[in-house]
């Protein structure tokens, strides 16, 4: 895909690809609250990754990473 037309579908919707990519974290968090998971398919930080499960499930608790 070029440029323009990603460029393009992005105008059209009013979202920037970093909410994109953080709507699809979310969503996967919301899928499973196991933050390993998380950090193997999006490669983020394991603090991150528990933030994501937090925000999506605040009803559950995690340990803190330090």
């Amino acid at each position: 895909m070029n440029y323009c037309a990603l460029r393009a579908a992005f105008d059209r919707t009013g979202m920037l690809p970093k909410q994109l990519w953080s709507d699809r974290v979310l969503d996967e968090a919301r899928h499973t609250a196991d933050p390993v998971h998380l950090v193997r398919v999006f490669g983020i930080h394991p603090h991150t990754a528990v933030r994501y499960v937090h925000a999506a499930h605040p009803d559950k608790a995690l340990a803190k990473i330090r």
